[in-house]
């Protein structure tokens, strides 16, 4: 893959957003979204007229099938380039990506990339359940009563006995993230746990327990694309650069996925880094989805950090936090900073930007230059990837 016929470098974030996040009462999914892109604006420092494009992602607790010309009439501009991406928990990642290629391929000269949910106090826990849940499919899946939960556990049980991973490794994913999270202002859960509160936490759907679980909250990201060239005509201040993008989408049932253990994220991530010129062991942080913790485990193997079966060890022994191998999800992940629905992985991209800028303080990974970002969903049907860097990774 030749860098000249690929997004590499063409495109650069130049404004990040975030809302409020976990409980906002009162706010509506648009009002969190307005509220993030006109945070990312300012950082910008561009006015809302100048945005010609938005990329948004659906909204449970919204009723409307097209949230971004809905989100486009509420804050007041008239985009000429405008679509609602749906592809689950992957849906982050393809939003960067399509709003890459809308601006590399002359579509829109800005874009903005928008996500805003309120599952928390939009919805009631059962509704939240049920608008999730009736997602999957009315023949083959509901009669059996498979929730998006249960597909995820079900790849847990199969690693566990392919591979021995243990609960107790499971669990340190989460603790590892409630660490991370107490270091970030803002974050929705920030009390410390140890392995043997998650492993006491109560059985959700085995082998998963309570705190294995992303959190249910409200929130919203958004951020400001455009070519790499009127960033800097822009003076742009530290504007981060999409280096990389790929997607697979393996099947739509679970009966039907090729392997309950290696997903679409070896592919998609295969060729995002193809795109970007750099691999696994170059990354110096990563936001990689965590609705389970099962999830970061068969991720970071899928993804190349660590060999195919070793991602319990990989955890155990410290590769997922700072002086590891790959720091991951420093501000604490859905797992403890928040999790709103489609738009919870526009987080992981909000705290990968900032640590590329350098803006996150205590929990700053010293030197970052590039980082991953890896969205899923839907039991891993849907996977995407992201690669970011900074200038001097041209």
């Amino acid at each position: 893959m030749k860098h000249k016929d690929t997004l590499r470098g063409k495109v650069a974030v130049i404004g990040a957003g975030l809302s409020p996040v976990g409980r906002v009462p009162g706010r509506s999914p648009l009002w969190l979204a307005a509220d993030a892109a006109r945070k990312a604006l300012a950082e910008a420092g561009i006015d809302k007229r100048a945005v010609d494009g938005v990329l948004s992602s659906h909204a449970f607790a919204a009723p409307f099938h097209r949230f971004s010309i809905a989100f486009s009439e509420y804050f007041g501009i008239q985009p000429t380039f405008s679509n609602t991406l749906q592809v689950s928990g992957a849906t982050a990642a393809t939003l960067f990506a399509v709003g890459a290629a809308a601006v590399a391929g002359g579509l829109a000269e800005t874009v903005l990339v928008v996500g805003g949910d309120s599952l928390l106090t939009g919805l009631s826990p059962d509704l939240a359940l049920r608008s999730m849940t009736e997602s999957r499919d009315q023949q083959y899946e509901m009669p059996f009563g498979i929730p998006v939960s249960n597909t995820f556990a079900m790849t847990a049980h199969r690693h566990m006995k392919e591979f021995g991973t243990t609960p107790e490794q499971f669990a340190e994913v989460a603790v590892v993230h409630r660490r991370h999270a107490m270091r970030t202002p803002g974050a929705q859960m920030t009390a410390p746990i140890t392995v043997q509160d998650v492993l006491g936490s109560g059985m959700v759907t085995s082998p998963y327990h309570k705190l294995d679980c992303s959190l249910i909250s409200d929130g919203a990201a958004a951020f400001v694309i455009t070519s790499a060239e009127r960033a800097r005509s822009l003076g742009a201040r530290k504007p981060v650069y999409i280096l990389g993008a790929g997607e697979c989408y393996t099947h739509e049932h679970i009966f039907l996925m090729p392997s309950l253990t290696t997903t679409g994220a070896a592919v998609s991530s295969r060729n995002a880094y193809a795109m970007s010129g750099y691999g696994a062991r170059d990354m110096d942080v990563a936001g990689i989805y965590d609705c389970f913790t099962g999830t970061v485990i068969m991720m970071v193997e899928d993804l190349g950090f660590c060999p195919k079966g070793e991602g319990g060890r990989f955890v155990a022994d410290g590769q997922i936090t700072y002086g590891g191998a790959i720091p991951a999800n420093t501000h604490g992940g859905l797992l403890s900073f928040a999790h709103s629905g489609m738009p919870g992985a526009l987080f992981h991209f909000h705290e990968v930007i900032r640590q590329l800028r350098g803006e996150c303080g205590e929990r700053q990974v010293t030197g970052a230059k590039l980082g991953l970002v890896h969205s899923l969903g839907a039991g891993f049907a849907t996977n995407a990837t992201c690669i970011l860097g900074t200038e001097d990774t041209l």
